[in-house]
């Protein structure tokens, strides 16, 4: 059965995002919000192709886990829409027609909330996302958009490993067909890596919307470190050694 995803139909092709920030942070936690993805100091990502692609799509289950290409573990949590006809979350390449075409970039690997594939504009699965990460992170980052939606605002919340509010921030956004990587970049990063749950929102209550793959500033483990440096210290110790000539 072909999967007919309304994504992003009959939007204004030249349509731009104009970044126009709303938060609720403590300065303390140091947390910073990021809409642009080359600021992001990312070390690490998560592509959601990682889960499995079969043509044209993923299905998957509203709880899940993934793994990160440094090792990173973690957990996303959609919860089950109450309405029906509405599709578990999915994963699907967007392509050019005949396939999917979304304003992310052509070739990328969705995230998909789930929507009823029968109705137009399509109702789908408006999360919230929640992703939660076995280990703290220090910054972390992602591109969304809404399905059949010309605008919406998108909301970002981190927390700490004890459930406190780092900070709250929103963004408004744009959806279109033209595979452009126009789509919103939501981020933030903090000074120190105690980032350890992300949820992800719209304005949009009835709409499905999708996020392409993970950015994630992630800090190696000491014993990692400690490694490294002890190589390192050896390397040097040797090299050195190597030089000296014995005194006759």
């Amino acid at each position: 059965m072909k999967l007919r995803l309304n994504c992003y139909r009959a939007i204004a092709a030249t349509a731009l995002t104009t970044i126009s920030v709303t938060s609720q942070v403590t300065a303390s936690y140091g947390i910073t919000f990021v809409t642009q993805s080359n600021i992001l100091g990312d070390n690490d990502q998560l592509d959601w192709s990682s889960l499995g692609v079969a043509f044209p799509f993923k299905v998957l289950p509203n709880e899940f886990g993934a793994t990160s290409s440094r090792g990173l573990k973690l957990n996303v949590d959609i919860p089950k829409s109450n309405v029906p006809g509405v599709t578990p979350p999915l994963v699907f390449q967007t392509l050019p027609p005949p396939g999917i075409a979304t304003n992310f970039a052509a070739g990328d690997f969705l995230l998909f909330t789930g929507l009823n594939p029968q109705t137009f504009p399509a109702v789908g699965n408006p999360g919230p996302l929640s992703i939660t990460f076995n280990k703290p992170v220090q910054a972390v980052g992602t591109q969304i958009a809404v399905d059949d939606t010309f605008n919406f605002t998108a909301f970002i919340s981190a927390f700490d490993s004890e459930n406190n509010l780092l900070g709250s921030f929103s963004a408004p956004g744009t959806s279109s067909l033209n595979l452009d990587n126009s789509a919103l970049f939501l981020g933030v990063k903090s000074d120190t890596a105690n980032i350890a749950r992300l949820v992800f929102s719209t304005s949009e209550n009835n709409r499905a919307f999708a996020i392409n793959k993970l950015r994630l500033k992630t800090v190696p483990e000491p014993s990692l470190v400690l490694g490294v440096y002890a190589l390192g210290t050896l390397s040097m110790i040797f090299t050195v050694k190597g030089k000296l000539k014995p005194v006759r």
